[in-house]
């Protein structure tokens, strides 16, 4: 069974139904019977069309209860008691910031200040042997940000996680034992309870490629012994990290650190195809790791190479990362409703998202439904084409901003409810507007009329 990405031409024009549903129809009615899509964006928008890019499991796959990432459910309050941010770098865009090796911690680290709890994903922080996320952020599986927007499922903390490790029987058995040396150091020094390592034979094949936009994409196949070693394993683990082979072209990985940062990241968009889908299928936090093709790859000389992938250069399983993001990652309650069960979040507690400008995919398509605060970051340049002014917006829930120090200063004023307006100089008035009522002077004067006569 494959996993795969689609592309669609949506047109614009569309009828006057919600924006979210009129993709959701134009998606399903072009997927073939049984086919679920399991993740979408819109790479570009133009005059006549939206560009669309959608992950698909085949018929087949997995028994997901709820299959649509479409499906909703609107909130009708929000929670005001704290202010809990989301911050999103999408995979695969070539995003100037957080488009490399956990380059957007500093940002996290920031937005975090302004915030009782970040929940973000992966991609954010993930640095290879480094993970610095902030102590009070949620480490969350991109899918499972989406449906927490879409209000399909809530996030509990938790003290701690079981992990369940599934590499690749790896032909090179040092990468095997890198990988364990990987894990028994972090549960030395970390404590991580990291329960069993599980090496797959046949492994899972992720193949890494580019879309017709420039997106970082892919097709996965085999994961369905995946899926039967969770399932084997279900009442013993709360988290899976997957370290496996990702297939490209050999001189990507030479090309990827020569050219200083200007070539999108090839691996992330596969890998967000495999933690998607494992997640969805298994209702379990998930994040994956490339291991090694060979050992000419592995002994090859990076040089000095661009700081934000630095954390790549170094490391020889990448794996240390989503062992401490999946240590404490939260679990997923599906259907969870508004609640004041402590450390549960659900998308009644959401106050604001934070995105790169130009962005279109679920999370922003929810924040619109659900009336959640939409940051855009400018100087985050990525490769997506998309005016989110376009978007029907209510009033003071969208905000496009030049940085991320700017972004911190909003969601600060969010936080406190300080108006924006007042924030800027000159000052001005309030506005002053005047109604005249002629029927009520009407009214009035035949009053008078009635109390003469009487």
């Amino acid at each position: 069974m494959q996993i795969s990405e689609e592309r669609f031409r949506i047109p614009t024009n569309s009828p006057r139904i919600g924006l979210l549903d009129y993709l959701e129809r134009s998606v399903c009615a072009s997927l073939p019977e049984g086919a679920r899509p399991i993740r979408f964006l819109v790479s570009k928008t133009d005059d006549q069309n939206y560009h669309a890019e959608v992950g698909v499991l085949p018929t087949g796959v997995g028994n997901v209860e709820n299959s649509s990432i479409f499906s909703i459910r609107r909130r009708e309050v929000e929670h005001e008691s704290a202010f809990n941010g989301v911050l999103l770098i999408p995979t695969g865009i070539g995003a100037e910031i957080g488009g490399h090796a956990g380059d957007a911690t500093p940002v996290a680290r920031l937005l975090a200040a302004a915030c009782d709890t970040l929940v973000l994903h992966p991609n954010v922080v993930n640095a290879s042997d480094l993970n610095e996320m902030p102590v009070n952020s949620l480490y969350v599986e991109g899918s499972v940000i989406t449906r927490l927007l879409m209000g399909t499922v809530g996030i509990k903390k938790v003290r701690s996680n079981r992990v369940l490790l599934l590499i690749d029987d790896h032909q090179n058995t040092e990468f095997v034992d890198w990988a364990v040396n990987s894990v028994n150091a972090a549960r030395a020094s970390g404590g991580y309870n990291i329960v069993k390592v599980v090496k797959l034979d046949p492994p899972i094949k992720m193949t890494a490629s580019y879309s017709e936009s420039g997106r970082a994409t892919g097709s996965v196949s085999g994961i369905e012994r995946a899926l039967a070693v969770i399932e084997e394993f279900r009442d013993d683990i709360d988290a899976v990290a997957i370290a496996s082979v990702v297939q490209l072209p050999e001189h990507y990985h030479a090309e990827y650190f020569r050219c200083e940062g200007d070539m999108l990241n090839p691996w992330g968009g596969v890998e967000a195809l495999l933690t998607h889908t494992i997640s969805t299928i298994a209702g379990l936090p998930a994040a994956h790791s490339p291991m090694f093709e060979s050992q000419e790859i592995a002994t090859m000389q990076s040089g000095l190479v661009d700081p934000r992938m630095a954390a790549e250069a170094l490391s020889d399983t990448f794996l240390h990362c989503i062992l401490k993001g999946l240590a404490r990652a939260p679990q997923i309650v599906p259907n969870a409703k508004p609640s004041t069960t402590p450390g549960m979040l659900t998308v009644e507690d959401i106050s604001c998202l934070v995105i790169p400008d130009g962005c279109l995919g679920i999370p922003t398509l929810a924040a619109l439904e659900q009336g959640i605060p939409v940051i855009a970051v400018k100087e985050n340049k990525n490769i997506m084409k998309n005016d989110l002014t376009a978007l029907p917006w209510k009033p003071g829930k969208f905000f496009k901003v030049e940085t991320y120090l700017e972004a911190a200063g909003l969601m600060l004023a969010l936080r406190e409810g300080v108006a924006l307006d007042t924030l800027k100089r000159p000052l001005l008035s309030a506005e002053i507007t005047r109604r005249t009522f002629a029927g009520a002077r009407m009214r009035n004067k035949s009053l008078g009329t009635i109390k003469k006569s009487v």
